[in-house]
């Protein structure tokens, strides 16, 4: 066990699950929490909360995240194995031939273009940890920039094979070998509030919570539902340029209140069909020093709370609202892909 800080943010979870946890709130998914979530299964109807892959389409959205490459492997010819070549002996020499007929494919994937978890590991901060006076660029639990987490560099540990990983430490690979697995809480912004671009604060938040008898406890994971994904999905790959950016709720992150909220409810992942979680706004500049994102700071930097981003939530949004429902068992562990600091997902909501 190491040490990493001598202060910690404050209002943070550092050191609250162990001098050295990378799962943050995830913790918080116990047998019990996985327990309540089976107990909310009564029809036994399952929901993919997941977009293809290769929406929203084009890069109208993000200009550094391109929509997946999806390519055969070379053939037998090109990279033959020892199988074949066995083969290929026994019928040069009046063997018998085969009749097999193989597909192999590869894919080079942006792994936060689409439906997606953002790890403890995608945004850090400048913070005095060391409680020096200077501050480091650290991370949730206090692992650091350039040690624990690095970039692409000539002096980078790498694989072995000439690449750097990135996130030594943080990883959605922690999150995999946990098992994201518990109930899930959906609140319904888009059935109340429309589509059109505007924030939601703590006072709305509690009245929708209200109307819908929506209640968030400890460990649970909470889901909300915009529309914004169900309009991607609409334009079917090719993205209204300006419209993507204009549309639907978001979390008001500038509402302190709010933020109090997510920290105080202990929730144990903050997740929505939009692109963000908040909004993409101008920043409240109220003191010397802001950060860009407030809520991606608290969660991912303070609390060690993931953040689902992009997920598809029509489908079971409507069939909980016909059935007058808020809960369900929600399945979503991210690829077992070490370092990765964000990836796709494939959530199942079953209820």
């Amino acid at each position: 066990m190491v040490k990493r800080w001598v202060h910690r943010p404050e209002g943070s979870t550092w050191g609250d699950f162990g001098d050295d946890d990378e799962l943050g709130r995830i913790n918080l998914l116990t047998p019990e929490k996985v327990l309540q979530g089976v107990a909310e299964v009564q029809a036994g109807v399952s929901f993919s909360l997941s977009l293809p892959l290769d929406y929203p389409g084009g890069t109208a959205l993000n200009q550094r995240r391109y929509p997946p490459r999806l390519a055969p492997t070379e053939d037998m010819h090109g990279t033959p194995e020892v199988f074949f070549n066995v083969l290929m002996r026994d019928m040069d020499e009046g063997g018998p031939g085969f009749f097999d007929v193989w597909a192999d494919d590869q894919v080079t994937l942006w792994l936060q273009y689409s439906t997606q978890w953002d790890s403890l590991a995608h945004v850090g901060a400048e913070f005095d940890a060391d409680g020096d006076g200077v501050e480091e660029a650290v991370y949730y639990n206090g692992y650091r920039a350039g040690v624990d987490l690095v970039g692409p560099s000539a002096d980078a540990r790498g694989d072995g094979c000439g690449h750097a990983s990135f996130a030594h430490h943080l990883g959605l690979e922690h999150m995999a070998a946990h098992g994201v697995q518990g109930r899930g809480v959906l609140v319904d912004l888009a059935h109340h509030l429309g589509h059109d671009w505007k924030g939601v604060n703590l006072a709305t938040l509690r009245e929708i919570m209200a109307a819908d008898d929506v209640v968030v406890e400890p460990g649970d994971m909470v889901l909300f539902h915009t529309g914004f994904a169900t309009k991607v999905l609409e334009w079917e790959r090719d993205p209204d340029p300006v419209a993507v950016h204009r549309m639907c709720t978001y979390l008001d992150a500038q509402d302190d209140a709010l933020l109090q909220w997510i920290a105080d409810s202990q929730l144990s992942a903050l997740i929505a069909d939009n692109y963000a979680v908040e909004g993409m706004v101008r920043p409240r500049r109220d003191a010397d020093r802001y950060t860009l994102l407030p809520i991606h700071h608290l969660c991912l930097f303070k609390l060690g709370v993931p953040l689902g981003e992009l997920w598809y939530l029509h489908e079971l949004a409507t069939w909980l609202r016909a059935h007058g429902r808020s809960r369900f068992l929600l399945t979503a562990p991210p690829l077992r892909l070490p370092g990765a600091v964000g990836c796709p997902v494939t959530p199942v909501a079953t209820v």
